[in-house]
């Protein structure tokens, strides 16, 4: 029974290429706009080399080239299943990463198949060892493959949540450090560009692309605003709202900043004691259901062995 499962699995694997080949042939493969007018630029003018040493860098080699379309298929049936492009835009933007929304889908599909030869693999080991029920063994390739695709976003907004965290704790000593330089007769520009020189840290990156898109041209409002509007944290959007504010209608920014630096030191520690709380109950898991447990049977383990004993 084990050989014919064995075989059942190898003469599935082996319709699923030639049905892969078969759709993939010219007769049904879809053609793209590049393939239709790839043939008409066959006499432009040659590359710089340099241009095709960065394009034969990136492309890859033999095997990237070979999988390259169908993991494009994939990517595009990915993210029809999923969607979510803008929460995932918005969590790489978090992170400064230059990854766009497809190379993310790309990477989700590499775990995804990653998953499925983990699964694949465990089935053939339980096929092996016995199992020969080919439901669990598809079911358990699907939940592996599903894992794969599902963990790589998990990890992603992983990333960005430490980087938040990361943000609000510099965030009071940034916004109180800028307060203080606006105080002292800086600029915002000025204070910015002074921070940027002094700290190092996530936060501080990104005052220093607002400083980095002034230089550029962009009015300092604009920049403020792009920023905001790139952020996930509602405290960092409402401090670069107050700045904003404080830059258009003239009013004290070094008020502004303290307050906002306040608000979100109260903010820590309203976090701290909310998570205070959770650790609390968390550690009466161990009190309730292992001590407590010991504690009680130590008390009833004499009287036990007294009735036994007194029962004979």
């Amino acid at each position: 029974m084990n050989l014919a499962v064995v075989g059942g699995l190898l003469g599935a694997v082996a319709a699923a290429g030639v049905l892969l080949a078969v759709l993939a042939a010219p007769p049904l493969r879809r053609l793209s706009l590049g393939d239709r007018v790839a043939p008409y630029l066959g006499d432009t003018s040659a590359p710089s080399r340099l241009l095709a040493a960065d394009a034969e860098a990136g492309r890859g080699g033999a095997l990237a080239r070979l999988t390259a379309p169908a993991v494009r298929d994939a990517v595009r049936f990915l993210d029809r299943l999923v969607g979510g492009q803008a929460s995932v835009r918005r969590r790489l933007q978090t992170l400064d990463s230059p990854m766009t929304v497809e190379q993310f889908r790309a990477e989700q599909v590499v775990w995804g198949a990653a998953g499925a030869a983990t699964g694949l693999g465990l089935g053939l080991l339980a096929v092996l060892f016995g199992q020969s029920n080919p439901v669990v063994v598809a079911l358990l390739v699907l939940a592996c493959t599903a894992g794969g695709v599902l963990g790589r976003d998990w990890w992603l907004s992983q990333a960005a949540a430490r980087r938040d965290a990361d943000v609000l704790s510099e965030f009071p000593v940034v916004a109180e450090m800028l307060a203080l330089a606006v105080t002292a007769g800086e600029g915002p520009v000025g204070a910015i560009d002074r921070i940027s020189r002094l700290a190092r840290g996530h936060l501080v990156d990104q005052l220093a692309s607002i400083l980095a898109d002034t230089r550029a041209g962009t009015p300092l409002l604009a920049a403020l605003t792009a920023l905001r509007d790139r952020t996930r944290l509602e405290p960092l959007a409402r401090f670069l709202d107050g700045m904003a504010v404080a830059v258009e209608r003239g009013t004290p920014l070094a008020d502004v900043l303290r307050a906002q630096a306040a608000d979100v030191r109260d903010l820590g520690k309203r976090r701290l004691l909310e998570a205070g709380g959770k650790k609390e109950i968390a550690m009466m898991v161990p009190v309730v259901f292992l001590v407590l447990p010991i504690t009680i049977l130590f008390a009833l383990y004499p009287g036990l062995i007294a009735i036994t004993t007194v029962a004979r």
